[in-house]
């Protein structure tokens, strides 16, 4: 039996007990048929897709922990590309269907991830309320006469309403988060680059980023890695530069004039209960100059970065303007007023803006906000959609301007135990990791449960992944696991992070005379392999110098690339040294190499080194 939230905790549990993806998917089927909303989904998967994706996974990878996403249903927001099904960016004049999937997309799938369907929007994803779709208006899973928040609506939705386990929306202004905090679920908004935008329908090319939808903070950060990644084909993704946080925290909170919630005071009394179980943990509370900050966020909106929205679609809007939701049109229209002169002036009051936060930054390491200062029905949006908007954007839309990470997390519900609201935790760029840490901690300390489900929170167990005090390294011979050297990575306090492969112009060799045997891996540009197996493992950074002193030649420590475009210091060969040796790179690892049919192995190392 699938408890309520379908958690990743929840979904292994139902695996190791006998459930199949194939009765997941026909109990999300079940789900999707039975909820009222009939807005969230644009595309729902068919009965068809969904079991022929259950058996391909079942043929193909029959062991639950071959994959780290094994048999997980997910949702992806309409303005991101899925492969058979149509992108609208919720306008059917826009509509296309994409050949491929969108690069994270391709990354979940490829881990074992199930797609459901493609979920509701704001229309070209501007907008933080839901309302802005031919498609209908998600509504919250708590009361349908209130916004489900937006742009991600559907997403957010389909998670809190137990439709499946995780689902992909997008921030640019805070998309990924309103919409987690009306309905009581997680929302991760990484760094800006750290997930690839490619296949992504632009709304600010500058600013946009995947967000993921979740149960817990473990769940999406569980997601988060598995889709992150650096992307050659997507100019604006970035490699990560992991950032550590400190563990005695200093938190930066509102105080005076900008503590703005627009008369609602049961949102101002969840943020203060989230600040207070900040400080029983052991945080120090910083009051901050929220100013700057919400002079930022009104650029996003007030300031010529709208003409990036317009920039996105331009050819489009202009032929089919009339074809768009009337208060979409008349947001992307109002760029047509902007000229060069007030871009290179917006990025000037950003940076001044910028520079003036650097003192807080001084003070905190992280930032405790309310992710929405207040909620609307649906009705009142209506009413007055651009400026009622704006309020939903007061916290949120400054982030992504300043290139900071994110996470929201719930922060409980009102006096009557009926609408959620939430608080936003804000860290440096690259934080991403230690934020998920702290933001784990506070939604469990606070205990409102995730979605329907108001229980105390639901399990969230943070992947592992090294901290700041170690330093990568890829391994490629003696040193694999089980293999004669691996003690010595061991006995330095040394971790496994992971097992990958070289990018695919890498060949290795056995060099002669070496005990015990070790192998020479040099990159070859040009040469279009499959890649080398390898493993990528952490130590500490004083036990990574011992370790280096004792590599002997002519091995040595240089940067390698993996499969995913990552670049890690790792073991590589001179070049001199590989001649006599016989050519191993068919094996397509030093293991299956040393384990091989030792007859038929040595015919083709001699076939190879002539």
């Amino acid at each position: 039996m699938l408890s309520t939230i379908l958690d990743l905790s929840a979904l292994s549990q139902f695996y190791a007990q006998g459930g199949t993806p194939l009765d997941m998917v026909d109990a999300v089927l079940a789900r999707c048929d039975a909820w009222p909303d009939k807005a969230v989904f644009i595309t729902p998967a068919s009965a068809g897709q969904l079991r022929a994706a259950a058996r391909q996974l079942m043929e193909s990878h029959p062991d639950p922990a071959s994959l780290p996403l094994w048999g997980i249903p997910f949702a992806v927001k309409d303005n991101i590309d899925v492969a058979g099904f149509p992108t609208t960016a919720a306008c059917p004049a826009f509509a296309y269907s994409p050949s491929a999937d969108a690069a994270v997309v391709a990354r979940l799938r490829a881990a074992g991830a199930i797609v459901i369907g493609k979920t509701n929007l704001d229309q070209f994803a501007t907008g933080l309320n839901g309302t802005r779709s031919p498609h209908g208006a998600p509504r919250s899973v708590f009361d349908a006469s209130y916004i489900s928040g937006g742009s991600s609506s559907g997403s957010a939705v389909a998670v809190a309403a137990g439709l499946c386990s995780f689902a992909l929306g997008t921030d640019t202004a805070g998309s990924g988060r309103v919409p987690a905090a009306l309905n009581n679920i997680v929302g991760i908004k990484p760094t800006l680059g750290l997930l690839s935008t490619s296949g992504v329908v632009p709304a600010c090319r500058t600013l946009d980023c995947v967000s993921i939808f979740a149960a817990s903070v473990g769940d999406g950060t569980v997601v988060r890695q598995v889709a992150e990644g650096f992307d050659a084909a997507d100019p604006f993704s970035r490699r990560a530069e992991p950032v550590a946080l400190p563990r005695q925290r200093r938190i930066g909170v509102l105080a005076g004039s900008e503590r703005e919630f627009y008369g609602n005071a049961e949102v101002e009394r969840r943020y203060d209960a989230a600040i207070a179980a900040a400080q029983q943990g052991g945080a120090t509370i910083v009051p901050i100059a929220y100013a700057p900050f919400r002079a930022a966020a009104d650029l996003l909106y007030g300031g010529p970065w709208v003409a990036e929205r317009l920039a996105a679609i331009a050819d489009f809007f202009a032929g089919n303007a009339a074809e768009m939701d009337a208060t979409v049109r008349s947001i992307i229209g109002g760029a047509q007023g902007q000229t060069a002169v007030d871009a290179f002036a917006g990025r000037y009051r950003l940076a001044a803006l910028r520079r003036e936060t650097e003192a807080t930054w001084a003070s905190v390491d992280m930032l405790l906000l309310p992710t929405t200062p207040t909620t609307y029905t649906v009705a009142e949006i209506q009413a007055e959609p651009i400026l009622r908007n704006s309020h939903l954007g007061r916290y949120t839309n400054f982030v992504n301007l300043f290139d900071l990470a994110a996470i929201a997390i719930p922060a409980g519900f009102d006096s009557a135990d009926r609408l959620p609201a939430g608080v936003t935790l804000v860290g440096p760029a690259f934080s991403d990791d230690a934020l998920a840490a702290y933001a784990a901690e506070l939604h469990a300390a606070i205990g409102r449960g995730a979605g329907r489900d108001k229980s105390t929170a639901v399990k969230s167990t943070l992947p592992s992944r090294p901290d700041a005090g170690s330093v990568p390294i890829v391994v490629v011979g003696a040193h694999l696991s089980g293999m004669p050297l691996n003690g010595e990575l061991v006995d330095l306090g040394g971790t496994l992070l992971k097992r990958c492969r070289t990018a695919g112009d890498y060949r290795l060799f056995a060099l002669p005379n070496t005990t015990p045997p070790k192998p020479g891996l040099v990159r070859a540009p040009g040469y279009a392999g499959a890649g080398i197996d390898v493993e990528v493992w952490h130590l500490p950074v004083a036990g990574f110098g011992s370790f280096v002193s004792r590599i002997p030649a002519p091995l040595g420590i240089g940067k390698i690339t993996l499969d995913d475009g990552t670049s890690v210091s790792g073991f590589l060969c001179e070049q001199h040294a590989i001649d006599p040796a016989g050519e191993v790179t068919r094996f397509g690892g030093w293991r299956a190499y040393v384990n091989r049919d030792t007859g038929a192995a040595d015919r083709a190392t001699v076939a190879t080194s002539r």
